[in-house]
């Protein structure tokens, strides 16, 4: 691309709260040439260190507060109820490897949002970053994707928190979904550093949760618990490393079936995991924030997830009763099964108290990235303007009004049919997020290779994520044949359901719709590797440096989890 001098207009403090942000009103970029793609909105205003995105929305989230929610802000339903079902399909060893194995894949994903975030820190994620560097149309099927999945993945985690609450009480589970689905609203509406710091103490305790759980584990298995009965690797040996059989099938095809069938499990546990960058225009330091956030993901995924699941399988039988009940709720949950089985009195509704924590949280995390995205969309004339629209604490309230309004989709689960139903929109949700997975990578990829067609070096980056492009070639490679095999059971032979059919399969041609649907309409262009803008976006991240860390004093030196 040729030089151009970048024309940054400055603009009075538009007062976006309760109405519409003018597009016109927008600042320009002049790039001096004609582009394929529409040009970014950026403001560089007095004072201000990083990349801020006109709307004014408030740059509540601190590092500390971005660290925390990429460490634990997804953890949920997905790690402390979903894995019931993968060890029951895919015994120890298939729910162990499934988790790591998607959870090794997911690395790859944050790593390229986290490249792209610190040199385009908009509002929507890759929503934008697909617009810019791969095709508008693909922006526009990915956006409504994500916010299909939330809507589907935001009712999910308030009906496992109300099955949770019956734990202890049984009453109509409509009126807990009532309850924290009210809760998650509020709490969306407020200024999003109450979010931030809702997020922060729910973060700690969900650590604090899985370090309780690991080391209860850890002493049961050695025989520490009140029957004083050391089990080692007893539930691995019998019933068996692997499921012994699914779906009728008993032998070494069976097994890896079962295995395979949990991936869709993984999935779900690991869904949203890479919206730490959407409220990127709301992080302070985002060119600092968001590449330290992507890299502790590999550490998150190792002691969160994979040592979680694998010291679970050490204590709970991928036979046990429990697993998965029939009696109209989802799968319990078996850290607390484990606690039980143990004969530990009190520590179950210590686990189950945090474990409802994790759901709200979850849908929290559900409900920000969602909004935000909505938000992007709706500046880029992907979703009507009225999504556009600010309250007093500059929270894009429309946008958050139109996902809460899904919530009501957990009311489905109420009949005798909830468990199939939580099954369902566990695979809708599992598919919404391979989706976003293989649009992350494909418009990395592109990305990578315009940097190359430029010349530009990956030392001219803002931030560089390692191991590329081989990480993300891949992990695109995995996540293509975990989608289209995630449906598999429905081709054997006796076992056809139209239902799972089209929770395996609706997500893939959703966008597929989209897409060329936009493109027929719209005409887009798929923007070419000259034509990407990276030398600008470099040099106004050259242009506008963030300020150096503070250094470390005293107890800080020891804190790992967010500085």
């Amino acid at each position: 691309m040729g030089s151009s001098s970048l024309e940054i207009q400055q603009q009075d403090d538009p007062k976006t709260q309760g109405h519409d942000i003018d597009e016109e009103k927008n600042f320009d970029i002049a790039l001096g040439h004609e582009m394929s793609v529409q040009k970014p909105d950026f403001a560089v205003g007095e004072g201000i260190t990083s990349f801020e995105e006109v709307g004014e929305m408030r740059q509540g989230l601190h590092q500390r507060h971005i660290q925390m929610i990429a460490l634990a802000g997804t953890i949920g339903t997905g790690l402390f109820l979903g894995s019931g079902s993968a060890l029951v399909n895919g015994g120890p060893l298939g729910a162990f490897l499934s988790y790591t194995i998607v959870g090794m894949g997911v690395s790859g994903v944050c790593l390229a949002v986290g490249e792209l975030g610190a040199l385009v820190p908009l509002s929507g994620g890759m929503v934008r970053y697909a617009e810019i560097f791969f095709d508008p149309a693909l922006s526009f099927a990915d956006g409504w994707n994500q916010i299909y999945g939330t809507v589907v993945g935001l009712p999910a985690e308030m009906v496992a928190a109300s099955v949770l609450v019956s734990f202890w009480i049984e009453v109509n589970n409509a009126i807990w979904i009532s309850v924290f689905g009210s809760l998650v609203m509020i709490t969306s509406l407020l200024f999003v550093r109450v979010y931030g710091e809702l997020e922060f103490g729910f973060a700690i305790l969900k650590i604090a949760l899985i370090i309780i759980v690991n080391i209860t584990a850890l002493v049961i298995t050695c025989g520490g618990g009140p029957s004083g009965d050391p089990i080692g690797f007893r539930y691995w040996k019998s019933p068996g490393v692997f499921a012994v059989e699914y779906m009728g099938y008993t032998n070494n095809l069976g097994k890896f079936m079962g295995f395979w069938a949990t991936m869709v499990s993984a999935c779900f546990a690991y869904s949203s995991i890479q919206g730490f960058a959407n409220p990127a225009a709301e992080t302070r330091s985002p060119r600092r924030s968001i590449p330290m956030a992507a890299k502790r993901i590999f550490i998150r995924i190792i002691s969160f997830y994979a040592i979680s699941i694998f010291m679970t399988t050490l204590v709970v039988p991928s036979t046990d009763p429990h697993l998965l009940q029939e009696s109209g709720t989802a799968s319990q949950s078996p850290f607390v099964i484990a606690s039980q089985l143990a004969g530990i009195k009190v520590l179950p509704s210590v686990i189950n108290t945090l474990l409802i924590c994790s759901a709200w949280s979850a849908g929290n995390s559900f409900m920000l990235s969602s909004s935000r995205t909505l938000y992007g969309m709706a500046r880029r004339g992907f979703a009507p303007k009225h999504f556009m629209r600010l309250n007093r604490f500059s929270i894009p309230y429309v946008a958050v009004a139109f996902i809460g309004v899904f919530i009501a989709l957990g009311y489905m689960t109420l009949d005798n049919t909830a468990s199939t139903v939580f099954t369902w929109m566990q695979s809708l949700v599992a598919v919404s997020a391979l989706v976003d997975w293989i649009v992350v990578l494909i418009t990395y990829l592109r990305f990578y290779y315009g940097c190359k067609a430029q010349g530009i070096s990956r030392q001219e980056l803002p931030w560089a994520s390692p191991l590329q492009p081989y990480l993300s070639w891949t992990a695109l490679s995995f996540f293509l044949v975990v989608i289209i095999t995630n449906g598999f059971e429905v081709f054997l032979n006796g076992h056809w359901s139209t239902e799972t059919f089209i929770s395996s399969y609706f997500g893939i041609a959703f966008v597929v719709v989209l897409y060329f649907g936009y493109k027929v309409i719209k005409r887009s262009k798929i923007v070419s590797l000259q034509d990407m803008p990276i030398r600008e976006f470099i040099e106004i991240a050259n242009a506008n440096p963030e300020d150096p860390p503070k250094p470390k004093k005293g107890w800080r030196k020891l804190n790992i989890l967010w500085e």
